[in-house]
């Protein structure tokens, strides 16, 4: 059962990849002598929306919430697949999924570093990324706490949906977005680096099967809309030629994050 639910997993992310979304390349548009300076240029191409590019993640989202209120064959295969893999390693503890979610974003800059550019320069990567992962956090914090499902291991009750897998599959889905035109298997290799995230995470007793492919629904979708909003985000700081803006990271106690400021 559990070579099965992996393979299923395996073919879970060598078919999203088909669903994604074909745009020609944007250009790097704007120039920054730093990180933390933000000078405007021309706007960025609006990609149009296409019904299309939502399907996968739809899919995988709907059979996530179909098997939280599932009584039959969707909960049964929840409670068969948690079975088997705590039959065949009961003492699984690997924490490396804490860490692996963020490789496929973190490629993405190692590439660009490395001489191998991406659909956009890094800062507007980093802001893509940053939208991204407002959104998949936003959303994934909402549904745990509407959802209140608990977790295999009795911990809690936010399992639904898994949060490391939809912050994997989003960073996935960014690392697609950014070098698919470049080289398609740079791309899909997110998704497979996603899918043993979502992977781990069950063997740790953390989430139920339909916990995972949620997560990796809300993961891609996150990403897909980033990069449908970012556009518009970018023409409201871009209404003046020579507005500056400046960002920088902040810290108080139980917060931080990046602060935009500036002039309009």
């Amino acid at each position: 059962m559990a070579k099965s639910i992996n393979l299923m997993l395996l073919f879970i992310a060598a078919t999203l990849s088909s669903f994604a979304q074909n745009a020609d390349s944007l250009k790097n548009i704007i120039t920054s002598d730093s990180l933390g300076k933000w000078y405007t240029g021309n706007p960025v191409p609006k990609t149009k929306f296409k019904v299309a590019t939502f399907i996968a993640p739809a899919v995988l989202m709907g059979y996530g919430f179909a098997a939280v209120y599932d009584k039959g064959a969707l909960k049964q295969l929840d409670l068969s697949t948690k079975a088997e893999l705590q039959e065949d390693h009961p003492l699984f503890a690997a924490h490396v999924d804490d860490y692996l979610q963020f490789a496929p974003a973190a490629a993405v800059y190692a590439l660009n570093l490395s001489g191998i550019k991406g659909k956009h320069n890094l800062f507007d990567a980093t802001m893509l990324y940053v939208t991204s992962a407002a959104i998949m956090g936003v959303s994934t914090h909402f549904v745990k706490q509407g959802v209140g499902r608990e977790r295999p291991n009795g911990n809690d009750e936010n399992s639904f949906p898994s949060g490391h897998t939809a912050s994997a599959f989003m960073a996935a889905e960014f690392l697609h977005q950014e070098y698919k035109d470049v080289n398609p298997w740079i791309g899909y290799a997110g998704y497979f680096v996603a899918t043993a995230t979502g992977t781990l995470r069950m063997y740790n007793n953390k989430h139920w099967f339909s916990d995972v492919v949620a997560g990796a629904g809300f993961g891609i979708a996150s990403t897909k809309i980033a990069y449908l909003v970012y556009p518009y985000m970018k023409q409201i700081f871009n209404k003046k030629k020579d507005s500056k803006f400046t960002l920088m990271p902040f810290y108080q106690p139980g917060a931080s994050g990046l602060m935009l400021s500036g002039k309009l």
